[in-house]
């Protein structure tokens, strides 16, 4: 009886030795899938709480193409000038800036001896800052609307399209001088405010 007694206890140790590391591997699991789910939950926080699943802003080209050469959009400097839009319910309509130039301009026609004199106002629906470009190289722009005005000949003054191929051929001229000295132009339209031809 002894035997059978001393028996009996080992055979509940053994039981006991099975069922211990039985348990201890479940709580090991609990343990790893409950840190899991934590991290899980915190990186789903932060990532909501930071703002992540919020809808994007549409983007800019201008502004998506500056930032992959590396431009501060920010940097009044290096950043093209944003569009100015206008609110309005149906659709999305560019807000117009207009600019008159102070002095006319006066020079002869072409291979003549008649004078013609002009008064330009510019449109842009840029920012301030093409205007601050066009005062700030002002005589180097003025230069050369005269270039373009001085190379009008007479027989072209009675064409019916005659000043709407000049008013391009002057924003196309001052475009380019903008964009060699600060990489853009943004003058969309060069306006005649006066213009005599005696």
């Amino acid at each position: 009886m002894a035997t059978a007694a001393n028996a009996a206890p080992e055979e509940e140790t053994g039981d006991e030795a099975e069922v211990k590391p039985k348990k201890s591997i479940v709580k090991i699991i609990l343990g790893v899938v409950g840190l899991l789910v934590l991290l899980a939950g915190t990186v789903f926080g932060t990532l909501f709480f930071s703002g992540y699943f919020n809808p994007k802003p549409p983007v800019d080209p201008e502004s998506a193409e500056a930032a992959e050469k590396g431009a501060n959009p920010k940097d009044k400097k290096d950043a093209k000038p944003s569009k100015l839009s206008k609110k309005s319910p149906e659709i999305t309509r560019f807000d117009y800036q207009y600019m008159q130039i102070e002095k006319d301009f006066l020079v002869n026609l072409m291979n003549s001896k008649k004078v013609m004199s002009v008064s330009l106002a510019l449109m842009t629906h840029y920012d301030e800052r093409v205007f601050e470009n066009v005062k700030k190289h002002e005589l180097a722009l003025r230069s050369a609307v005269l270039d373009v005005l001085r190379q009008v000949p007479e027989s072209d003054i009675n064409k019916p399209e005659f000043r709407v191929e000049l008013a391009r051929k002057i924003r196309n001229a001052m475009n380019s001088l903008l964009e060699k000295y600060e990489d853009f132009g943004g003058i969309e339209e060069v306006l005649y405010t006066n213009m005599v031809i005696q």
